[in-house]
């Protein structure tokens, strides 16, 4: 007897909604062990159509116990107060952050962000450390960068990136003067 096609059941992948981030299938073989793995991240754009797109993670910092840990909370109140784009406030925010989170006792007096580490090993007790990376300070490290004319700027590192008056993956392209922690 010849047996007659049934109807299969049809296997539809998942629907693509957007802003949906799912695990790429990637080898270890065919890529460095240092880079953090590849995902893929699935949006609609204007047109309506499903894209997909790599996602690349910054490498995340690591949080060292011997430090204060009222750096580790400043990070992370700095991240809530921080805006999407820049105010131009960069040690202003950072000032009000080590506050909130009791890692200075007062107010810092300096105006410009280049002065910020002097003064943070000056009056506040702490240390620059020997790290001219910024992707490798840890989670609260007060990273302070300078310029010749301008202000200079400032930022703490948190767990995804670094953040001032607003949020950002990548460090500062400015020259690096310091990173500061204090234990």
């Amino acid at each position: 007897m010849h047996a007659s096609p049934k109807k299969e059941a049809s296997v539809s992948a998942p629907a693509a909604s957007a802003n949906v981030s799912r695990p790429a299938r990637t080898t270890t073989a065919s890529r460095p062990a240092t880079l953090a793995p590849v995902r893929e991240f699935t949006f609609r754009d204007r047109a309506g159509n499903v894209v997909t797109a790599p996602q690349i993670d910054a490498p995340l910092a690591k949080i060292d116990r011997r430090l204060n840990p009222a750096l580790t909370r400043a990070a992370s109140i700095a991240q809530d107060r921080a805006h999407a784009r820049s105010k131009s406030r960069c040690w202003r925010y950072v000032k009000t952050a080590l506050m909130a989170a009791g890692a200075i006792s007062s107010y810092p007096k300096t105006a410009y962000a280049k002065q910020a580490g002097d003064e943070l090993v000056r009056d506040y007790g702490f240390k620059k450390l020997p790290i001219r990376d910024p992707y490798a300070a840890p989670v609260g490290a007060v990273i302070v960068y300078g310029s010749r004319r301008a202000a200079g700027h400032v930022e703490i590192r948190t767990r995804t990136g670094f953040v001032s008056d607003f949020e950002n993956k990548k460090p500062s392209k400015r020259p690096l003067i310091g990173v500061y922690a204090k234990a």
